[in-house]
C-alpha cells in the first residue's frame, strides 16, 4: 500500500515510519513557551503501557485525567492514567 498526498510516495511498510509518525505528531501538540499546556502521557492500568499522548491545561484540570480508551495489546477498551510524558525532552535539570 502506498501513501499519497504529496509528489513524494512512501510505502506504509517501511520500517522507519511508524517511529517519523509518531515524532511529527508529538511536534504538532508540542508545548510553546508561554502555554499553559503539557505534553503527558497516558498508561494503561492493566498492562501498564503508554499508548497514548495528550496535552492538557493544567489551569483548568489540575487532578489528573483518566480516560477509557482502546489497548491495542489487549484488544479491548481499558482505563488509561495520565503520567508524564518522562522522554528526557521537557524536563529541566536542576543546576548543581
Amino acid at each position: 500500500m502506498v501513501r499519497r498526498g504529496s509528489r513524494v510516495q512512501i510505502p506504509t511498510t517501511a520500517p522507519g515510519l511508524q517511529s517519523l509518525i509518531v515524532s511529527v505528531k508529538l511536534n504538532r501538540i508540542m508545548a510553546k513557551k508561554g502555554d499553559k499546556r503539557k505534553i503527558v502521557g497516558l498508561v494503561c492500568e492493566e498492562t501498564g503501557l503508554r499508548h497514548y499522548y495528550t496535552a492538557k491545561n493544567t489551569m483548568n484540570t489540575p487532578d489528573k485525567l483518566r480516560l477509557r480508551k482502546y489497548n491495542p495489546f489487549l484488544r479491548r477498551h481499558t482505563w488509561y492514567v495520565e503520567t508524564k510524558k518522562n522522554l528526557g525532552r521537557n524536563e529541566v535539570k536542576p543546576k548543581k
